[in-house]
């Protein structure tokens, strides 16, 4: 028995030993893991270097944003995109802008190459922004040149604003103007037994329609398409403007395609080319050729005197002053559903978002804060706190500018209201002053598979919101009476904070989206301009002429980190072809058959009251 014993406790040692040996090198490695990069990233690095005559290759992909959001590597693999490739999902408009005027002022840039193969969605608003600086590059005396193989109503439009716009012969410009079009579920939710309790105020609101009919409302009809119609116009005159084309040209492409296709044998390149749209037809070898003819230079040499645009950034950073004597214009970015409690880059946490303007509020060297606003609105109760940390920063009387993308509706607005001046672009969707509550209960669906519920409590009340049992009167009446007077709050808000009659924002409410000119002409907005109007306008109110605009970002979270860290080389590892095939209906579903709801029903309101307009615009 001693000897057994003995012989465990040697095998204990010997195994103790091991680990021990085993979790010092795990750690010696890990340590001079960490002093390998730490020295690497205090080597110093090639810098970039521009010679004359050099060709900027504007690369925008994705989705065009204000602010970029945390998306793990599980989650990029479910984008329509290749995982694999060098293209990113999302493009942030604000680089895009800073590339554009930098090369604007660059004397070794002469020539601006827009790849647009891979931008997938923006508002008119954010294009006719990167269309102000492209027009501004050209009136540098400078060149822009299009090329694509086909381009997309989002792509063309950017592409008319350059010297020469080329498409492939076998390629088409589909233009086909702007819809709305929503998918209705209430047959399917009457098939479910479904019991959606619906509570709102406002004729015009219509987020929550899918759940509620089959159809449009007449309403809805109505109001979408006076903005509609108001930003195909928008679209057309620019196009026009800028394009060598007939005053029917573009009404004929998109009312009539089958008749003018017709006439060139149903060639839709040919039929670009003699309506206007496009200055050449060329393959891609001969695109080549002729970017190298307007650069005067070889093909070898245009090779090696060429800029990324994300190269080109790096060095604009590296360019950048970091001080200036009298003081910030802060830009804070406020993208996406607005949501209770902290939340991630791309979603507006209340709490998140009160905080950075606290700071701003706090920082004696910002003198003005330009609030950037994109998004349609969510959780009553997180706008009403943004709101009510933005009137506290008004205390310190410094400026509260809002800039507002290309939407800024419902609980948007409602942060909105209370600035010294509100922008807007003629594109922006804005307004939706209303509010709602849903709550679904499943009483009936139950019952049909022989489930049923039943008990007793001490006050009406007492079940509360148990979605096995209809909502009792009491509740209903209670609910209807916060979301009353939730919309009653938001007129006053209104009122007080653009200065207007009670019963000129009542009129002109009732959840009713406006374009931007419009919304102008009511009072809701100040002024048309772009971010850059507005921050122009703060540092005026401030009385600044020398200032530095910052942008202040929320800082990436340790639990963000460490997704992106564990998830990092998830793709390549079970991206499979299936899942490639998979990957077009994925995307569907993402982008059609949720139809904006998926956002909503990640909303919470501790009182469940939102100020949520279910309007964008893809274009």
């Amino acid at each position: 028995m001693k000897d057994l014993i003995l012989s465990i406790l040697t095998i204990f040692k010997y195994t103790g030993k091991v680990f021990t040996t085993l979790r010092n090198l795990v750690f010696n490695l890990l340590f001079i893991l960490v002093i390998i990069l730490v020295v690497f990233s205090l080597m110093p690095r090639k810098g970039i270097h521009l010679s004359p005559n050099t060709t900027l290759d504007l690369t925008i992909s994705g989705n065009v944003v204000e602010e970029k959001r945390f998306t793990s590597a599980i989650e990029k693999m479910y984008l329509p995109t290749d995982p694999a490739s060098e293209f990113e999902a999302e493009t942030l408009l604000q680089d895009i802008l800073d590339i554009i005027d930098g090369a604007t002022a660059d004397k070794d840039i002469t020539v601006l190459r827009l790849d647009l193969r891979h931008l997938n969605r923006a508002g008119l608003n954010q294009l006719r922004e990167i269309g102000r600086a492209l027009k501004q590059f050209r009136a540098a005396g400078k060149r822009i040149i299009a090329a694509q193989d086909n381009y997309t109503q989002i792509q063309y439009y950017l592409a008319a604003y350059a010297d020469t716009v080329i498409l492939n012969p076998m390629g088409t410009v589909f233009l086909h103007g702007f819809g709305v079009y929503h998918l209705y579920f209430k047959q399917a939710l009457d098939t479910l037994m479904v019991n959606y309790n619906i509570f709102k105020v406002g004729t015009f609101k219509s987020a929550l329609e899918p759940m509620t009919r089959d159809s449009m409302s007449p309403e809805d009809r109505k109001q979408t398409r006076e903005w509609l119609t108001a930003l195909w116009n928008l679209y057309t005159d620019d196009i026009k403007k800028l394009r060598p084309l007939k005053p029917s040209a573009i009404r004929k492409y998109t009312s009539d395609l089958a008749a003018q296709l017709k006439s060139t044998g149903g060639d839709s390149a040919k039929l670009a080319l003699k309506l206007g749209l496009v200055d050449k037809l060329l393959t891609r070898e001969q695109s080549s050729a002729y970017l190298t003819k307007v650069t005067g230079r070889s093909q070898d040499s245009l090779k090696n005197n060429h800029i990324s645009s994300g190269n080109y950034l790096k060095l604009l950073r590296n360019r950048l002053k970091s001080a200036y004597s009298q003081g910030k214009i802060a830009v804070l970015v406020a993208e996406g559903n607005i949501v209770p409690g902290k939340q991630p880059a791309g979603i507006i946490g209340g709490d998140s978002l009160s905080e950075m303007i606290h700071k701003a509020k706090k920082d004696a060297s910002i003198k003005a804060l330009v609030l950037r606003i994109n998004s349609g609105g969510g959780s009553a109760f997180a706008s009403e706190i943004i709101r009510q940390e933005l009137l506290e920063f008004k205390k310190t009387g410094k400026p509260l500018v809002v800039s507002m993308g290309a939407v800024a509706a419902s609980g948007g607005y409602w942060i909105a209201a209370d600035a010294d001046e509100i922008w807007a672009s003629p594109a922006t969707i804005t307004g939706s002053i209303g509010i709602f509550g849903a709550i679904p209960t499943f009483e009936k669906t139950l019952s049909t598979y022989g489930i049923h519920s039943d008990g007793i409590g001490t006050t009406p009340l007492a079940s509360g919101l148990n979605l096995a049992r209809p909502l009792s009167e009491p509740l209903k009446s209670a609910i209807h009476q916060t979301i009353s007077r939730g919309y009653e709050q938001f007129i006053n808000i209104v009122s007080t904070g653009r200065k207007l009659e009670k019963s000129h924002v009542q009129s002109i409410a009732q959840g009713r989206v406006y374009d931007g000119t419009t919304a102008v002409k009511l009072g809701l907005v100040d002024r048309l301009g772009s971010l850059d109007d507005a921050v122009k306008a703060a540092a005026g109110m401030a009385k600044l002429k020398d200032y530095h605009r910052q942008f202040l970002q929320k800082p990436i979270s340790v639990r963000e980190q460490f997704i992106r860290y564990l998830t990092d080389g998830i793709e390549g590892t079970f991206l499979t072809e299936k899942l490639k095939i998979v990957q077009p209906f994925i995307y569907f579903l993402e982008n059609n058959v949720s139809n904006g709801m998926k956002d909503l029903l990640k909303v919470r309101d501790p009182k469940g009251l939102y100020a949520y307009s279910l309007y964008t615009l893809a274009l």
